[in-house]
């Protein structure tokens, strides 16, 4: 298990920000996510997983959820890179019926795949086939990514290439 320190429960500069700006759900066209000024609490990520699982000894150490999406499916990143960053983790989205799966390798591809109009409820429920482009999501990935730009069905694929078992882990974990 990864160790837990003070840093990895501040957000990182890209997702404080993100917080800040408006995200246009659009009557339903839009983005569906909330997102968060504050990861979740550790206990509260724990509670929420043994929950979400129905399984009394998961932890969430694993995952730093940073916002939610409008029925409560939560994205979070995940640590499974051991010794890297926060925001070198990959970002996944656990629904609040069941669905699951990784919608971004990092947080950077995370953010340009809010730029592209879609957001980690739409990728993992319809596969980031639209590209809609959002100004303001734009011009926040422009400031705070590493990666290159990519329409939004690129990352997806590319996440789910490099993470092909994520949902099964998780349903390993499901009682």
């Amino acid at each position: 298990m990864n160790q837990t320190t003070d840093d990895d429960r501040v957000l990182p500069p890209a997702l404080a920000a993100l917080a800040r700006t408006e995200i246009d759900y659009a009557d339903g066209e839009g983005i569906d996510f909330e997102p968060y000024d504050a990861f979740d609490p550790a206990e509260e990520t724990t509670d929420w997983l043994r929950q979400w699982t129905g399984n009394p000894e998961v932890d969430g150490d694993a995952y730093r959820v940073f916002g939610q999406d409008g029925t409560g499916g939560l994205a979070a990143l995940w640590r499974m890179r051991p010794g890297r960053p926060l925001t070198e983790q990959p970002v996944v989205f656990l629904g609040s019926e069941g669905e699951r799966g990784v919608v971004a390798g990092n947080l950077s591809d995370f953010l340009w795949m809010l730029a592209d109009g879609c957001g980690p409820f739409e990728a993992v429920m319809y596969g980031a086939a639209e590209s809609r482009p959002d100004t303001a999501l734009t011009a926040l990935a422009e400031r705070h990514t590493t990666t290159p730009r990519r329409p939004a069905r690129d990352i997806l694929a590319e996440a789910r290439a490099e993470f092909p078992a994520f949902a099964e882990g998780i349903e390993a974990l499901c009682r």
